[in-house]
């Protein structure tokens, strides 16, 4: 490893360890103040059923996209990376920031709603950006955050769905990456330009399916391993809590743990509110409740099967190097549902990884919108053809790099975002009332 990366490894610990700070004390704070909304589940299950739409997208479209950007390789891989970098008592930590985040994540939408603006084809578009311009009048924190969204999910998020896809095949099929690269990019280039209605409905018929196809593989793998699960879930809880070890285990532990969870359900780094933003209607607090249910799904469903299909196999046996982390998880489908399994998890990583990317490129041309006002077609081609490079590219490079420079990213957006959610708090909290 070069100097440069050991101390982007420096660097990325101290952003998440303030991270987590932001995101669990805004958390608890909201949480005291909005009377515990992060747990009232039928609301959520109702807000999703208004259908009605005049411009943009509808509620259940909303959340479908959003799903489609979180379910992605940080749930897949990323729980694995988890689990070999820092135990299995992250994935206690990795559940306790759904409950934590989801807060955080009604607290953007509403502010994402409230402050959304309408571009010159008519559609809506919104998000931290948005807000932070707005609400806070801090225009170059907001440019700020923009850029940074450029650089994690044009640049990163997206290469590293490319990077997993090609790894997940090539470890069964003898295929170049580049053509994997070429296939791939053709794909995303005719979706990305029929623009996000396209996206949406893409999403809403796709997300669906593929949930509950790996959710049922879970159940299967959990029925058959039943008896193991006693010993997981109290070999959880002591890695969870090992404060005997407070410096060497139980920090990393926790730390990984938040990261991970973090990444795979986003909460409370603010690009759910970017999704949520485009739709046309104007209840923000219903938009909330959705992108609550949204981290529900993503980490309790998603994030738990995976972790139940990891953690029934010898995934310890497995040695790893210049790790993407879906190797860990192909493994364990190899091991449930011998060469089944293979060709399974690559259609969920194909599955999972190409919805990221589109919500990716989305969340990319809003920030770039926002940056540049009444921007021109030929920079939203460019930046479309910029996706498509750095898709193909994605395919043929290392990825630990990848995920050493999205991880430290994330966590400036995280920390970015609860600074502006919270000094915003007073407009969230009469807007609830």
């Amino acid at each position: 490893m070069f100097f440069g990366d050991i101390m982007l490894e420096i660097i990325n610990k101290y952003i998440w360890f303030i991270s987590a700070l932001f995101i669990f004390s805004s958390g608890f704070y909201f949480t005291y103040k909005f009377k515990f909304i992060q747990f009232r589940f039928f609301k959520m299950l109702k807000s999703i059923l208004n259908t009605e739409t005049t411009t943009g997208i509808t509620s259940l479209q909303s959340l479908m996209m959003v799903l489609a950007g979180r379910i992605g390789v940080g749930s897949i891989a990323g729980i694995a990376l988890a689990i070999h970098y820092g135990g299995i008592g992250t994935i206690f930590w990795i559940f306790v920031t759904a409950f934590i985040g989801a807060v955080n994540s009604f607290s953007e939408t509403v502010l994402g709603m409230l402050y959304k603006e309408k571009d010159e084809n008519n559609a809506y578009k919104g998000g931290p950006s948005f807000y932070i311009k707005k609400g806070l009048n801090k225009p170059a924190l907001a440019s700020f955050y923009a850029i940074i969204i450029l650089f994690s999910y044009i640049g990163g998020f997206i290469s590293i769905q490319a990077n997993t896809i090609t790894k997940s095949i090539n470890m069964v099929i003898d295929l170049s990456p580049l053509i994997v690269g070429i296939i791939l990019s053709i794909i995303v280039f005719f979706i990305i330009f029929g623009g996000v209605q396209r996206i949406a409905v893409f999403a809403s018929k796709l997300v669906p399916c593929m949930t509950l196809l790996y959710i049922a593989v879970a159940v299967y793998c959990l029925i058959l391993n039943i008896n193991l699960i006693p010993n997981i879930i109290v070999s959880i809880l002591k890695e969870a809590f090992n404060f005997r070890s407070f410096l060497s285990s139980f920090i990393p532990t926790f730390i990984i743990g938040i990261q991970r969870g973090i990444f795979s359900n986003e909460a409370g780094i603010g690009t759910g509110a970017i999704a949520s933003s485009s739709i046309s209607s104007d209840d923000s607090i219903k938009q909330g409740y959705i992108q609550m249910l949204g981290v529900y799904i993503t980490t309790l469903l998603i994030c738990g099967a995976t972790s139940v299909i990891i953690l029934t196999s010898p995934y310890n046996q497995f040695d790893l190097v210049n790790i993407n982390g879906v190797e860990l998880t192909q493994y364990a489908f190899r091991y449930h549902l011998g060469y089944i399994g293979d060709y399974f998890i690559i259609l969920i990583i194909v599955l999972f990884s190409f919805t990221t990317i589109l919500t990716g490129y989305y969340d990319g041309e809003i920030s770039l919108k926002f940056l540049f006002k009444n921007i021109k077609k030929k920079y939203l081609l460019f930046l479309k053809l910029l996706t498509i490079f750095v898709l193909f590219i994605g395919c043929v490079i290392s990825p630990t790099k990848i995920w050493l420079y999205i991880d430290l990213l994330v966590g400036l957006q995280a920390i970015i975002n609860i600074y502006s959610i919270f000094s915003l708090r007073s407009v969230v909290l009469s807007k609830l009332k």
